[in-house]
């Protein structure tokens, strides 16, 4: 099983990374929260977004993956943005080389190839969060990419609702299936 965990915030989302990391052979870690997982590796991030209240975190999270032997997979290039604009300069460059005052705003086309590749034999993919800034074209290609990979098209569930998906997956009991087992209970 692998899991695919984007967005802007590593806060929002470190829970749940943990919690796959028992679950999940290979956990992809994608949009800004790549950031903050670079800076723990020690690597200079430019002006891209990073929680640096996150980054001792991050390096556990990694440390914890290794430790149990599981595919923690980061993006190996980004495309970086001298704005975060739909017009702005954009270039593509390994993710160890970020330039100073340019932001990481989606993964490069290296990084997508090795998360299809990553995924193609997987049988369950548990997928939250774009791999970029998908509202503009210049930084959608990540997110689109896995889509049109084709394990999308497999998919037998998805939830757009990811805050209660990741209840669930952290083994907490949603407010729903509480009231549901309590009028069990009641009848």
């Amino acid at each position: 099983m692998a899991a695919i965990v984007g967005g802007s915030k590593v806060s929002s989302k470190i829970t749940v990374l943990e919690t796959l990391l028992d679950k999940c052979d290979t956990v992809v870690v994608g949009g800004g929260m790549v950031f903050t997982f670079l800076k723990a590796k020690g690597l200079s991030v430019g002006t891209s977004l990073v929680e640096d209240d996150f980054v001792e975190t991050a390096k556990a999270v990694m440390a914890k993956a290794e430790k149990e032997g599981k595919r923690f997979i980061l993006p190996s290039d980004v495309v970086v943005a001298d704005a975060l604009a739909p017009d702005a300069k954009t270039q593509i460059v390994p993710a160890t080389a970020i330039p100073d005052g340019w932001m990481g705003l989606d993964n490069g086309p290296d990084a997508t190839k090795e998360i299809s590749e990553a995924l193609s034999t997987c049988k369950t993919v548990i997928w939250n969060g774009p791999m970029g800034v998908f509202e503009f074209d210049a930084f959608a290609k990540g997110t689109f990419a896995i889509v049109d990979s084709g394990k999308a098209d497999k998919m037998s569930h998805i939830s757009t609702g990811g805050g209660a998906s990741f209840e669930l997956l952290e083994g907490k009991i949603l407010p729903g299936v509480a009231a549901l087992a309590d009028a069990k209970v009641a009848a």
